[in-house]
């Protein structure tokens, strides 16, 4: 048994198409499970642009509801199995599309797979940058519709240094407007001055939001009112933001007084857990189980959950 592993954990930025099972990819395709982790695991480390294009092949899978409903329980399957209580998996829902499915296809068919699963989970439905504004206003309507049906927020993903954060201002406005919130993938290859936009438009969580180190302003914002960062440790030494693990700010952000959360963001592309995550900050930044559950309780805190479900879930964690 690995350290950690039964150890209660709140994950709450986990992609789905990232995170597809190789021995049901393997069946849908009917091709060697080890042909299949070739094309579904990251080979080499190289930057953002070059993680981004991994998603290519496993979106290619997703294109009907039976496959998109399956790869949702086997996710939820899978973080349970991590001791995982509660998770919030995001995924583009457009990219899935080019198909015979509509969005509401979409996701009706990942918010089936998810409660068919035994985990609590809520789902994310993810923008992207490269969009035109009215696809992406396409996604904040269809997370409205179902708000409390499954569907927790909306997200902002995509290369950071081809479209900074400061032009979807006008995206969240309209967001704000239809009650739908949002996290937003910022400062990750972008600058300091994207999370300082995402602050001010009002996201609830900022999406690796490493580059804050660089700026002591933007610590101080995101310490005033109270944003937590979703760290993802190895997807950011994947993506080549820091060439090893020693090198990654999280203990100097944690040091400074921002809040942060441990994630895993693509579980196959990047092959890690929630519990390789927790060996690995332990092993670089002597992390113990007592920083992990406070991690955890500001995960429960600041998670699209209501108050009592709050509640619950922190009792869980003290069990």
């Amino acid at each position: 048994m690995k350290k950690y592993e039964n150890l209660k954990k709140v994950e709450l930025h986990c992609h789905l198409d990232g995170s597809l099972d190789p021995v049901r990819v393997s069946k849908w395709t009917r091709k060697n499970v080890s042909e299949i982790i070739d094309k579904l695991r990251l080979q080499r480390q190289g930057d953002l642009n070059d993680y981004l294009k991994m998603f290519e092949y496993p979106i290619s899978l997703l294109h009907n509801r039976q496959r998109l409903k399956e790869a949702a329980e086997v996710l939820c399957r899978d973080l349970k199995k991590d001791s995982v209580i509660y998770a919030e998996i995001r995924m583009d829902p457009l990219s899935h599309t080019k198909k015979d499915l509509n969005v509401k296809d979409v996701v009706e068919a990942v918010l089936e797979g998810i409660n068919n699963s035994t985990l609590k989970a809520k789902l994310i439905l993810c923008m992207k940058r490269e969009r035109e504004e009215a696809e992406n206003k396409m996604v904040i309507d269809v997370a409205k519709k179902y708000l409390k049906k499954g569907v927790a927020a909306i997200d902002l993903s995509g290369s950071e240094g081809d479209y900074p954060t400061r032009c979807f201002k006008n995206l969240f406005l309209y967001a704000k407007e239809q009650g739908v919130p949002f996290v937003i993938h910022a400062g990750e290859a972008g600058t300091s001055d994207d999370i300082n936009c995402a602050i001010s438009f009002g996201a609830s969580r900022i999406g690796h939001g490493v580059k804050a180190i660089t700026s002591f302003e933007v610590m101080e914002k995101l310490k005033k009112y109270d944003i937590p960062l979703e760290i993802c440790l190895t997807s950011n030494v994947h993506t080549g933001l820091y060439p090893k693990y020693s090198d990654h700010p999280i203990m100097r952000l944690v040091d400074s007084g921002v809040k942060v959360t441990i994630n895993t963001d693509n579980r196959t592309i990047s092959n890690t857990t929630l519990t390789d995550e927790y060996n690995l900050l332990n092993k670089y930044f002597g992390f113990t189980i007592t920083d992990f559950v406070e991690m955890n309780r500001y995960a429960v805190k600041h998670a699209f959950l209501s108050d009592k479900e709050k509640e619950e879930l922190l009792k869980q964690l003290e069990k």
